[in-house]
């Protein structure tokens, strides 16, 4: 799932025009001065928006391209013991009554409340006349260094409730690498009331919740409201990958506890009811909407005797891994995970242009779970990454049934004879070993093309992932034409119940339309090349398929493995 990129700030606005900025009175970062004091907004406790105290000791400037910093000692409330925590950042910050900017970072491990306050002018920096409600700013930096002292962006603390402790063990490395505090069990989500609550509950200094998932399982990640200007909101947080429109729910959160650490404390937030949803994620801001609902993805996983459903995101990046990780946790809790272990995975991946089915069985040692949640999530972010409004998922229904033994088979030796003739039938026997060491043959019958040219003709026998993988690896240099394509491709990829022959020779191919087009007449070669020079996907320099063959399996056991041989292709003598 390539295209993640760090999470920078989190804003959310409804869609009106860039003359309302004027309605807000800011204190301009060219005016501000060390030794200036000023009050924050935030909760510390329950929905109650309290004061914190800020003295400004100066302006880091040009710390980025057109970045400047303004460093500031917090005080007051529980900050001596918690220091700068998660879930402060966004928190207002006022000089003379003005606006100068929210808490957006701090120095980890640092023993006092030294935070760094982003100007708001970064909020709102957009092209005049504009009537698009985002900002422009630069992109997440990385930390700035100074010996063994690291300003850096707070992370956005993200609660996952109803999730083994395995799943978050397997995924907070990638969750991190986005800017995300994967936390488990320190918030609460939960089933939220459908209805929409009363926006005017939301002040400067509120927190919010975006709700990722919610249902059996919910992943919740927490920010401040920065300022509210008529019916817009500011919440300077993290955005969500930059991705353009998009649609996440956001809801008001309480706060239940904090928790002092020594690296990082935080809130304990709970979400309590929704105020809208998020429409718009461009480089350091996303805005939305309150008053909407935004459009959820319903999700059904039943394993065994559990059932779990849930209500996910809908988002091109987010989507797959929220889901894979919603199917591991599902898989790790109900099964053991330890030892042998195969299963089959069935079910629908509804989307507006069309369906997708699921059927496929996982066998081996070790790791199971997270190659059975992968199969199910890389189809989905191929298609949602795809860039058809007609892939958007509307629906998601598997079910994994568990075998009690392990069932594999491994491909040990692929035999043919050593020279064929065009036209002739060519019988490849496949060996394949069981779990005990039993060996069972397969046989499958090639005809060679009459006419085809002499030379090295090359067999590839492998397994449906190894197989996949070559498809993939051409269709994601491919444009594709329509999401008929999309789905025609995903429903056309294999299972792992059965072994794939892949006869081709070692001379390039082209790929057209999503299609390779193996050894064309040199003239159509020259048109080809021409017309693809702009990509270097479209000429395929893994050797050009020929065509592909089908090898069944025994019934329900998984192939693994590949093997390649070689047979010379000759022409027919007088003598034969």
């Amino acid at each position: 799932m390539t295209g993640f990129r760090n999470l920078a700030a989190l804003l959310f606005i409804s869609l009106c025009t860039a003359s309302a900025y004027a309605a807000l009175v800011i204190f301009p970062l060219k005016d501000v001065r060390a030794g200036q004091h000023g009050v924050g907004r935030t909760v510390f406790a329950g929905n109650t928006v309290e004061e914190f105290q800020v003295e400004v000791l100066g302006v880091l400037e040009n710390l980025g391209p057109r970045e400047s910093i303004i460093l500031a000692r917090l005080s007051g409330g529980p900050l001596a013991s918690t220091g700068v925590m998660q879930g402060m950042s966004g928190s207002p910050v006022y000089i003379d009554g003005k606006l100068v900017g929210a808490v957006a970072m701090s120095f980890p491990q640092s023993k006092d409340a030294i935070a760094g306050i982003r100007p708001i002018e970064d909020m709102l920096r957009v092209e005049p006349g504009s009537t698009q409600a985002i900002a422009s700013a630069p992109p997440r930096r990385r930390p700035f260094v100074a010996g063994e002292n690291r300003l850096e962006e707070i992370a956005t603390p993200v609660a996952f409730l109803g999730f083994t402790p395995a799943t978050l063990d397997h995924f907070a490395p990638q969750l991190r690498q986005m800017g995300l505090d994967p936390r488990q069990g320190v918030s609460g989500g939960g089933s939220i009331p459908d209805r929409l609550g009363d926006p005017r509950q939301l002040q400067p200094g509120s927190m919010i919740s975006v709700q990722l998932i919610s249902g059996d399982m919910t992943v919740g990640a927490d920010g401040t409201i920065t300022a509210i200007d008529g019916d817009r909101g500011y919440a300077f947080k993290h955005r969500f990958l930059a991705e353009g429109s998009t649609d996440l729910p956001f809801a008001r959160a309480e706060v239940v506890a904090l928790l002092p650490n020594l690296t990082s404390s935080f809130k304990i937030s709970m979400a309590r009811e929704w105020m809208g949803a998020i429409t718009s994620d461009r480089d350091v801001a996303v805005a939305g909407i309150t008053g909407r609902q935004a459009s959820l993805i319903p999700v059904e996983i039943r394993v065994g005797r559990n059932t779990y459903h849930m209500r996910m995101v809908q988002d091109r990046v987010m989507t797959p891994l929220l889901l894979q990780m919603a199917l591991f946790s599902s898989i790790d809790s109900t099964e053991r995970s330890v030892g042998g272990q195969t299963y089959s995975v069935r079910g629908r991946l509804d989307f507006e242009g069309g369906a997708v089915r699921v059927d496929d069985v996982y066998s081996g040692d070790v790791g199971v779970a997270i190659i059975a949640s992968g199969g199910v999530a890389s189809p989905v972010a191929f298609a949602l990454q795809s860039g058809f409004d007609a892939l958007k998922l509307k629906s998601v229904t598997l079910e994994v049934a568990p075998v009690e033994r392990r069932s594999q088979q491994q491909i040990v030796e692929l035999i043919a004879p050593r020279t064929v003739h065009p036209g002739e039938d060519l019988e490849l026997t496949v060996v394949m070993a069981g779990q005990n060491g039993q060996e069972a043959s397969r046989r499958v019958k090639y005809r060679v093309p009459a006419g085809m040219q002499t030379g090295p003709l090359n067999f590839t026998i492998a397994d449906a992932t190894s197989t996949n993988v070559i498809e993939f690896q051409s269709a994601v240099g491919t444009p594709q034409r329509s999401p008929q394509q999309v789905l025609s491709l995903l429903n056309g990829l294999r299972s792992n119940t059965k072994a794939y022959v892949r006869v081709w020779r070692s001379q390039p191919s082209y790929t057209v339309e999503g299609r390779d087009l193996p050894d064309p007449p040199p003239s159509l070669a020259m048109m080809l090349t021409r017309a693809q020079a702009g990509s270097t996907n479209l000429v395929n320099t893994r050797g050009a398929k020929v065509a592909e063959l089908e090898v069944p399996g025994a019934a329900g056991f998984v192939i693994t493995g590949t093997k390649t041989i070689q047979v010379e292709v000759k022409e027919w003598t007088v003598k034969e």
